[in-house]
């Protein structure tokens, strides 16, 4: 049954992976792989990647106009929202590699042949639904402190953001409901696409184990939450041209991370 094969997999039973507990200095080992990964044929990594700075810069650019500036932030950190998904193809990368396949870009979009391939839709669907809620949430915010009517101007919004009692109130608890949907993202999905890729167990159990991998980690994975965090602000920065780099990066390291926190299963994917 094509819908029960989403919720639990090949086998059409509910399957629970065990899980490790790991060390902050497992998460370094998983970067340094993930470098690693990235070394190997970073042109082609690059490649595959520059579509997310260019995306940042347009949606900087669309959101120049002052009717959906109040906006910008909310985009640009809500990328962190969906990574798990964007870098899928990473993960199936650094999947090939560690079996000793060709793991040149072109095998990126490998994935689209996964058997898990609608659990995979299904877990990036639940993102993207918390993607636009994060963004209702955060229009609404700002417009219960300044109302519905649009800043003036690029300076009159900087001015009233950093210069008045509602401007604070607005970065101090826009960060704290940001946090929220960051912890819900992290929670649920920090090795649930990695999971999938390896494993066809099912939208359910990928997200569940994330859940549980979490609750077995909760320091180290706070600890790579605030890595992943602080990472995406440095690529940013630059024009977002630091992306190119950091994503890939954190994507291979994520695999790793998976690795490290997921037992193998008794019957590995066969490599192709």
């Amino acid at each position: 049954m094509a819908s029960f094969h989403v919720i639990a997999g090949a086998s059409e039973t509910l399957e629970h992976t065990r899980i490790r507990k790991i060390g902050v200095s497992d998460l370094f080992d998983a970067l340094r792989r993930g470098v690693e990964d990235f070394m190997v044929k970073p042109s082609h990594i690059v490649f595959l990647c520059l579509i997310y700075p260019l995306v940042g810069v347009v949606l900087a650019a669309w959101t120049s106009g002052a009717n959906a500036l109040p906006l910008l932030f909310p985009l640009v950190s809500g990328f962190a929202l969906i990574g798990p998904f964007a870098a899928i193809g990473l993960y199936e990368i650094s999947r090939r590699r560690e079996a000793g396949l060709d793991a040149s870009w072109r095998h990126a979009f490998e994935v689209r042949n996964s058997p898990a391939l609608p659990a995979i839709a299904a877990v990036g669907v639940m993102l993207f639904a918390i993607f636009i809620t994060w963004l209702l949430t955060a229009q609404m915010f700002y417009q219960y402190l300044f109302g519905p009517a649009p800043p003036e101007s690029i300076s009159s919004f900087i001015n009233v953001i950093f210069a008045t009692g509602r401007g604070w109130t607005l970065i101090i608890l826009g960060h704290a409901i940001g946090f929220v949907f960051a912890v819900v993202v992290l929670c649920t999905t920090v090795i649930a696409f990695p999971l999938l890729l390896d494993r066809d167990v099912g939208a359910y159990e990928a997200i569940h184990t994330s859940v549980r991998a979490v609750l077995a980690n909760p320091i180290v994975m706070a600890v790579w939450g605030l890595i992943v965090t602080v990472a995406l602000i440095i690529g940013s920065v630059p024009v977002f041209a630091g992306l190119a780099v950091v994503l890939p990066v954190l994507g291979h390291a994520t695999w790793h991370v998976y690795r490290k926190v997921v037992e193998p299963p008794a019957s590995p994917r066969p490599a192709n």
